[in-house]
């Protein structure tokens, strides 16, 4: 089947001899998670996994649709393709269960080139959505996440910061007198400084939660879920060094240009009602101190 351990089946079925028979069948081709009840395949979901569910009929009776809502909220809105298993004896619910969403259906008792072949289909579906979500989600020159994703990434970890009552942070960046640079050596040159600032805000957001993407032009954001001031300084300081050490060669000369940025941050435990935009705005303002000030610097700011 050769569907790759990139990818995670996670099989729902209140009978015991049913969940073996998908493990042993699925387990030697991708990695396998295995529930008995709703509740316990809605445990199961973390870090973008699992890729596909087999869900028996019997386990949702006649609310597929809740079900599927809830399994889809625990996904985090990304596609996840439900496939149903049901015994003859289902009757009209397998149709229901298609007409409110499910992927595919499997008969029982279950056949393994069946289920192997829906399974491997769906898998490959899922991999052509990862490759088209990831080139809509990636700047095509930098190779980190875009302003799609930043906007996408933010509204969850404000969301998640107001819930819990956590800090967060934002670094806005830009880099410095680029437009000169730009003018001076050519576009393509101005590419490669992009490229070298980019490499150095994407190593500063190491954290899963972390993400550096490019906002715009030579704007960079960098958001820090869980981060209070001191930490985001810390690491704006670091970022703001690193690009002071770091050397872009041009071509054809023995020139080798440092890029230096300038850094505005924001950071706070956002209350509820506290608007984003409003907090974006913050970061952006800070750097225009930080730029107005001469430059190559960090300038806070609390929420």
């Amino acid at each position: 089947m050769e569907l790759g351990r990139a990818y995670t089946v996670l099989t729902a079925d209140g009978e015991e001899a049913a969940r073996a028979q998908l493990y042993r069948l699925l387990a030697p081709e991708c990695e396998v998670l295995t529930a008995a009840s709703v509740d316990e395949a809605l445990s199961h979901f973390s870090d973008g996994r699992p890729d596909i569910v087999l869900l028996d009929a019997d386990l949702v009776g006649g609310k597929f649709s809740e079900v599927r809502a809830l399994l889809q909220d625990r996904a985090g809105g990304r596609a996840l393709p439900i496939i149903i298993m049901a015994g003859p004896e289902a009757g009209n619910a397998v149709e229901h269960c298609l007409l409110h969403g499910a992927a595919d259906c499997l008969e029982k008792p279950l056949r393994n080139a069946v289920v192997k072949a829906r399974v491997k289909t769906h898998i490959q579906i899922a991999r052509q959505m990862r490759l088209i979500q990831k080139l809509g989600f990636i700047d095509s020159l930098t190779n980190i996440p875009n302003r799609r994703s930043f906007d996408e990434h933010m509204n969850k970890e404000w969301r998640r910061a107001v819930r819990e009552k956590k800090p967060i942070s934002f670094l806005m960046i830009d880099l410095d007198n680029f437009k000169s640079y730009n003018d001076t050596h050519g576009h393509l040159q101005g590419d490669e400084m992009l490229k070298a600032a980019a490499k150095i805000f994407a190593d500063a957001a190491r954290r899963p939660g972390d993400l550096a993407a490019r906002i715009g032009g030579e704007e960079f954001g960098i958001i820090l879920p869980d981060t209070d001031m001191q930490g985001a300084r810390n690491i704006a300081e670091n970022i703001r060094k690193a690009a002071e050490r770091g050397r872009v060669i041009v071509p054809g000369s023995k020139q080798a240009h440092a890029v230096t940025v300038s850094i505005g941050i924001a950071s706070g435990t956002p209350a509820e009602g506290a608007v984003l935009r409003e907090f974006i705005a913050k970061a952006d303002a800070f750097l225009y101190v930080a730029k107005r000030a001469g430059r190559n610097r960090v300038c806070p700011g609390i929420l």
